[in-house]
């Protein structure tokens, strides 16, 4: 798989930019960038799905946004900060490329293709943060999880993918027997199995019965202006 943003390039402009990048593996729970932190590199996921996290003083946390093969990490650099309040790490291991913050801003202009994409890119995250703070507040854990089982397939490109207790509370912003017992439903409905951590889902049409409007709102919003529409 390739990244979608860099895949959207000029063949000159893609050559050029991924020669000054380093293909890293993801490793599960890697931090990508720690709050309060200069941000010293940004990634172009190939595979896997990365978690953006708000983080409390508390400790406690809850995923505002995912970052799979169509985006990147690192997008407060674009626009212009070293560094945010917030957290991302690796929730689904994989593979990108990862450039320095400096050789980024270096290459990465006004008049560059990738500028233009990633302008579009940061409409379509902040459009999925935007959905994501509606559907916690008014829909149910149920409809929330098969929005967010959809999204990571999407993103993986596949129907199994590594998955724990511990990081879907972070995801949905509920305790572990909430997660156990709405992982359940589902398990008992035929639509997913899990087992050890690891997800698969049995039926993709049966979810996405269940889940809300917000899947296919951020779905055709990313496919709307990455396609520069």
């Amino acid at each position: 798989m390739k990244n979608q943003l860099l895949a959207a390039l000029p063949s000159e402009e893609y050559s050029r930019l991924v020669a000054c990048m380093e293909v890293v593996p993801l490793k599960f729970k890697q931090n990508l960038y720690i709050p309060n932190q200069p941000i010293e590199y940004v990634y172009f996921l190939n595979y896997g799905v990365a978690s953006m996290l708000t983080v409390m003083t508390d400790g406690s946390a809850i995923e505002v946004a995912t970052v799979g093969n169509e985006g990147m990490v690192g997008l407060p650099v674009f626009l212009g900060a070293d560094r945010i309040p917030g957290e991302c790490f690796i929730q689904v291991p994989g593979s990108g490329l990862r450039m320095r913050v400096d050789t980024f801003k270096t290459h990465v202009t006004t008049d560059s293709q990738l500028y233009n994409i990633l302008q579009r890119y940061t409409q379509a995250l902040f459009n999925q943060i935007a959905q994501s703070t509606a559907c916690n507040r008014l829909h149910s854990v149920e409809q929330r999880m098969c929005r967010w089982l959809l999204m990571t397939a999407d993103r993986v490109e596949t129907d199994t993918f590594s998955l724990t207790q511990e990081f879907l509370s972070i995801m949905l912003g509920v305790n572990r027997s909430t997660v156990s017992l709405t992982a359940s439903i589902l398990q008992r409905a035929g639509l997913i199995d899990y087992v050890r951590g690891q997800m698969t889902i049995l039926d993709r049409s049966g979810l996405e019965d269940i889940t809300c409007e917000c899947y296919q709102v951020v779905k055709a919003e990313f496919e709307r202006l990455l396609n520069g529409k």
